[in-house]
């Protein structure tokens, strides 16, 4: 019975993740400027490629008929761990150097990356 809630969770997860990068799909395509499609590529990245990898770790666990399931969950998860923590940092490092590179055309209302150089 677990092994059966196992897989059908991740299944609705690797759904859902699919979901989400059609999401970001279409906000690459709509959004207006560099730094909003940036966001779009990064809910991209986190929602539609962390989501479904835990879902694929959850399906594995649940499916007895796989010989290296644990392997394949393990490996799932671990990858998944890896692209939560360097998604957010890579889309900041973008961010910072095209605003440092002044190569993407912006004017906002405020900006505290010019605030603190001045200081």
């Amino acid at each position: 019975m677990i092994e059966l809630i196992l897989f059908w969770t991740g299944a609705c997860l690797f759904i859902v993740g699919g979901v989400f990068d059609l999401l970001a799909a279409i906000g690459m395509i709509r959004f207006p400027n560099f730094y909003v499609r940036l966001h779009a590529a990064t809910i991209g990245a986190i929602y539609g490629a962390v989501v479904p990898l835990i879902g694929i770790s959850l399906m594995a666990l649940g499916s007895p008929d796989i010989p290296s399931r644990y392997a394949v969950a393990g490996a799932s998860l671990v990858t998944a761990l890896i692209l939560l923590v360097v998604s957010p940092v890579g889309s900041h490092v973008l961010a910072y150097a095209a605003h440092k590179s002044r190569s993407v055309p912006w004017s906002p209302v405020v900006d505290a990356l010019e605030e603190d150089e001045e200081k």
